[in-house]
């Protein structure tokens, strides 16, 4: 087994960075898929990423496309070295996690994206709704690497896709560029409308009578459109410098693809943001909601109190036992204070629920 080379110096990221030990790791696990694209086709046989590579330089044309799945550090070295990868990137795929940005570094793009996925759930037990996960995208003159992180959005689809249209491969590494993110953008659209199925049907549990949905399921929703948000919004800026920007090194017919795609995104973080607005809209009349049931409820209190307080003044005055007291000592006296009582606690009773506190 062929040993890795050594790793490249992060120095100046401002991160501190303790080497593993050199333990010899095959950068294979790490590779997903690995292809020569010449003309727009794929050329037949299987290709390491080095092979990949002298095929292009031996042939002067195609490009290459290596797509990994969490490759460590080790792994990454390898690759990085190949494809002549720039530390500070390399730093960047190798941590993960990192905020949707676009990086030049000479003739290379380095562009990274969020993933996000939707977590069926409950409305009335809010956990968690959005999982991330991070695509980054080295494209070079003759390269693409994809590195994926987390177990959703795979890119397998897309490289299908892709090889089904040889006209759209023969742009270049560019056209890989251009793919992965309009998958990308794609998936923000279909969390986005699930994530709206789940703000309508909180609506509708909210506003409906004696409902179960609490605040806290509102505010755990809010707080996942908001992890969603962080996600999806950042990308913007780097779409629009892909699409707008006339000095990159991408082909025109790309730039144009990417301005589209860059225009969807623009409508999903919009739809995002208003999210965010119609929860925050929901949390105030669900608070609401609670202090008029508040009311209600002192209102049906108080109201049964008045009728309870009748015979009691009733039965405390009779019950102080003084010897000259009206009709004391006559025969109708106890039917006629009865009387009196349900006469009185009925009119209460009356005028309460006319009035909706009954």
């Amino acid at each position: 087994m062929p040993s890795i080379p050594p790793l490249p110096s992060f120095r100046g990221s401002g991160r501190a960075h303790t080497p593993l030990p050199h333990i010899p790791v095959p950068t294979a696990r790490a590779v997903v898929d690995c292809a020569v694209y010449v003309d727009g086709r794929r050329l037949p046989g299987h290709f390491g990423h080095a092979e990949a590579m002298a095929e292009v330089s031996k042939r002067g044309a195609g490009f290459v496309w290596v797509g990994l799945h969490d490759p460590d550090e080790y792994q990454m070295a390898d690759i990085a070295k190949v494809f002549d990868l720039h530390p500070l990137a390399v730093e960047d795929v190798i941590h993960g996690h990192q905020r949707p940005k676009l990086e030049r570094y000479d003739d290379t793009l380095f562009l990274v994206l969020r993933t996000v996925s939707y977590v069926p759930h409950e409305i009335h037990s809010v956990s968690e709704i959005v999982e991330t996960g991070d695509i980054m995208v080295f494209t070079g003159p003759n390269f693409t690497v994809t590195v994926r992180h987390g177990e959703h959005t795979g890119l397998a689809g897309v490289r299908k896709e892709l090889e089904d249209q040889p006209d759209q491969l023969m742009l270049g590494p560019g056209a890989v560029l251009h793919a992965v993110a309009d998958h990308v953008v794609d998936s923000y659209v279909t969390v986005a409308q699930s994530v709206e199925n789940d703000i309508d049907e909180m609506e509708e549990e909210v506003f409906t009578p004696r409902s179960t949905v609490t605040i806290e399921s509102i505010y755990q929703l809010k707080r996942e459109i908001v992890e969603l948000r962080r996600a999806v919004n950042p990308l913007g800026t780097a779409l629009e410098a892909l699409g707008r920007n006339t000095t990159m090194p991408l082909p025109k017919e790309i730039r144009r693809y990417l301005r589209d795609v860059a225009d969807h995104h623009t409508a999903v973080a919009e739809r995002i943001n208003d999210f965010d607005e119609a929860l925050s809209a929901l949390i105030t009349a669900a608070l609401a909601k609670v202090g008029v049931q508040q009311n209600t409820d002192m209102r049906k209190i108080s109201a049964r109190v008045a009728i309870a307080a009748v015979p009691t003044m009733i039965a405390g005055i009779y019950g102080m036992n003084f010897e000259h007291m009206p009709e004391l000592n006559q025969v109708w006296g106890y039917p006629a204070v009865l009387l009196l009582i349900a006469t009185v606690c009925t009119g209460l009773y009356i005028n309460f629920h006319r009035n909706n506190w009954l």
